[in-house]
Order: structure tokens, then sequence, then C-alpha cells
């Protein structure tokens, strides 16, 4: 089967322009300048004058992608996975025919709906009704199909009650309810989504992911996703490409990919910043996770001692009602979650360390994985990282009894067993 995407050494360039010395001139100083050129001109008519002010800018090339090839095929789900600045949207963008490459071509097999900002196809003036239609429109979509789709994208999005309302009042997260729901139910044979869905609610991305299984694994369409959250990426994505620095380090399985994507940030102690999604991201900096004294390299735990998990970071600015969380997962499965605090308590700005011990014998043998949290309560102010340190509980530690090696958390032994003769022949049938 032919490919419904191509990528043949693709290129991005974008020119730089750098201030050099003073980066702005005052009003005396433009004045100064014209008398002076006034009077120079009076003296010396005829000569053309040279400035011996050396030039305050200089611009530079910058490649935002650089000879990057791979193909696509029908139903695939593709997630797009790198540090910000790597170039995730800029291909997006050049898939969806918003901006033209400078090197290299791509070829499409199919019609494309692309999500990449909030707003993204909306015109502020026409309320939400109307812009379904346009955006249906836009896809080249004919009336009667968008209106055969209609109500199952109002009640997807959940904003019937603001149907006929102009979007330019709808809150942001209203905004990317209704973008997707018309991208996935105007069955669209590429879907192409950016960041764009960390906007909304927990629930709603959710319930997004699930859409986009459900039209990839039914309906045999094609998803290019791009996401920092690393589990949603595993959740929906069998495949990955892996950008940095505007080059494709690594199209495989997305295992392989996100093992080779936060490898070094997990060898090293540092947290990829990249992984966080939230609405503190600007306030809260998670910058090392301590494990049982050990910030760097690989993690090896034996299990009949508490395994104690230290975060290190900076506020940088008071948090009230806030609640630091420390959750450990393994194979995408959460099996425990611990706040800081009891309570809600006040974080103040400035360095903090919180920390949550775990019992010993609790964990299994085997790899888990560390995510890190907060939310301020009764307010929609979080932020959220996965994948972000690893450790292993050693195996050889436990007994060759195959009871020991059942489920993945270890409870302590607390069974219970009545047991009573039978008193006659029939209680034996």
């Amino acid at each position: 089967m032919a490919p419904v995407i191509t990528v043949e050494n693709l290129g991005k360039r974008y020119i730089i322009s750098h201030q050099q010395g003073d980066q702005y001139t005052t009003l005396r100083d433009g004045i100064t300048g014209a008398v002076s050129s006034v009077c120079r001109k009076i003296r010396s008519p005829f000569t053309p004058h040279v400035s011996t002010v050396p030039s305050t800018s200089a611009s530079e090339d910058f490649w935002a992608l650089n000879d990057v090839s791979f193909e696509v095929r029908q139903g695939e789900r593709i997630g797009i996975i790198g540090r910000n600045g790597a170039g995730k949207s800029t291909l997006l963008k050049i898939l969806s025919r918003i901006t033209e490459p400078t090197t290299g071509r791509v070829r499409i097999r199919g019609r494309v709906a692309s999500l990449l900002e909030v707003g993204t196809g909306f015109h502020p003036e026409l309320t939400g009704r109307e812009n379904i239609y346009l955006n249906g429109a836009i896809l080249g979509m004919g009336k009667q199909e968008i209106a055969r789709k209609f109500d199952e994208i109002v009640a997807f999005s959940e904003v019937e009650k603001f149907l006929d309302t102009p979007v330019k009042r709808y809150s942001s997260g209203m905004y990317v309810r209704l973008a997707f729901a018309v991208a996935a139910h105007l069955e669209p044979e590429i879907l192409i989504v950016d960041e764009v869905l960390a906007v909304g609610d927990a629930a709603f991305q959710k319930k997004c992911l699930g859409k986009m299984e459900d039209v990839a694994t039914q309906e045999g369409r094609t998803i290019l996703f791009v996401s920092h959250n690393i589990g949603a990426i595993k959740q929906l994505c069998g495949t990955c490409l892996f950008l940095k620095n505007g080059e494709l380090v690594a199209h495989d399985t997305t295992d392989k990919v996100v093992t080779s994507y936060l490898g070094s940030d997990l060898s090293t102690g540092g947290l990829n910043r990249a992984c966080f999604i939230g609405t503190l991201l600007d306030a809260l900096i998670f910058h090392e996770i301590v494990i049982n004294g050990i910030s760097s390299g690989c993690i090896h735990l034996n299990p009949d001692r508490s395994i104690i998990i230290s975060i290190k970071g900076v506020c940088k600015h008071d948090l009230p009602n806030f609640r630091i969380t420390i959750s450990v997962f393994k194979d995408d499965v959460r099996l425990l979650s611990q706040h800081d605090t009891q309570t809600p308590q006040l974080l103040r700005r400035g360095t903090f360390i919180s920390e949550i011990i775990i019992p010993p014998f609790l964990l299994r043998p085997g790899e888990y994985t560390v995510a890190v949290g907060g939310h301020r309560d009764g307010m929609n102010d979080w932020i959220w990282g996965t994948y972000l340190r690893s450790f292993s509980v050693v195996e050889e530690w436990y007994s060759n009894n195959d009871a020991v090696n059942y489920g993945v958390i270890n409870i302590p032994f607390n069974g219970k067993r009545v047991n009573e003769p039978l008193d006659s022949e029939s209680d034996r049938g």
C-alpha cells in the first residue's frame, strides 16, 4: 500500500535578526542625528555621506528543520516528540500546507484536518454554529455532509449552551473543545493535532484520546499527534518520531523512541521540562528527583528498605492551597500516589523539597517510573509530568516460592481460613 504522507529531505530555514549595541534610539539622539546630517549636507552638498556608525543589526540563518525524511501509511498513529524548539510545530505547519518548505518536498494523499493552535480556522465574529459550517467548507465538505455530523459535533464539544455565541467570547478550553470536535467528526483522511489539547481539562483530554483511537482503529484514518505528555503518546501511538534541533533522531516503535528521548535525562537525574504540561509551567519548576539519596545513574533498590522519593524544585511566586503529588507507575499503570502535605498549604516563593516514603517490601521486583504534579485546591491551576525518573526493585532478594511473584503490590499476609468437617453423606454430595 502506498504511503499517505511522504516527506523527503525536508528543510525549513528562517532568517533571524539580532540587535547589536544599543537596541533603541532616544528622541534626543534622533534630533541630534538629523541636525548633524543637515549640517553635513550644507557644508558638502555634493559629497555622499557614508555613516561611520556600525550597523545595529545582523541576521543569521536558522534551520527549524534540516533534511527530515519519513513515510506514514494509512491508519498509522504517529507520535511526534522532542523538546521545545525541536521543529515539531514547523513540521506540522508544512504538512498542513500553512507554510512552504525551503528544501525537500511533501506528498500527501487525502484530506487533511489540522488542530495546531487555539482558534485555528475559526472566525472570532462568527458563532460556534457558523464556524462549524465554515470549518467544514474549508475541509471541502458540502452543507448536507456537515449537517449530518452537526449533532455529533455539538454533543462531543459540550458547548451547546453557547452554540449561537460569537467564538471571540469563548474561553480557550471552549475553543479547543469545539475545534477538536469539528476536526475529528468531519471525516478527514489525515488528522493532525498539536499540543493544543493540553489547554483542555483532564477529562476532555481523555475523551479526545479515545476519539482519536476510535477513528484510527475503526475508520482507518491516519493521525499525527504532537504532545509533551508521554503517557498520552504511549497510549495512542504505535510509532514515534523524535526531533532534536530540527533533525530526525529516531523513527521507530513508541517504546524505543520514548526511551531514547528520555534516556539522557533519566541517566543524569535532571528533569526534562518538555515532559510537563499544565497551567503552572512558568510558576513551578521541578529540577531534580532523588531516590534513596541517589540523584543520577541507574537505581537498583533492595525491597527490605523504605524507598524515599524526594523532589527538588523552585516556586516563582506564592501558590496558596497547593499540594505536590508524587506517583509511581509500572507499565503505564499508576500504582500509588501520595501528597507532600495532608491538607493543601501555601507553597511560598523559593526553593522546596517534597518527599514521600514507600514502606519496605511493598513493591514487587521490576521497573518503575516516577511522575510528579501539583494542584491548587479549588482552582484550575495544575502541573503534571510523567516518565521523569526510573528505578528498579531487585529480584534476587525474594525467595523461590511462586506465591511471592504474583501481582505487583506485596500486601503483608493477613489471610484467614475456616475449615469444618462434613456432618453427613448428603453434605458430601
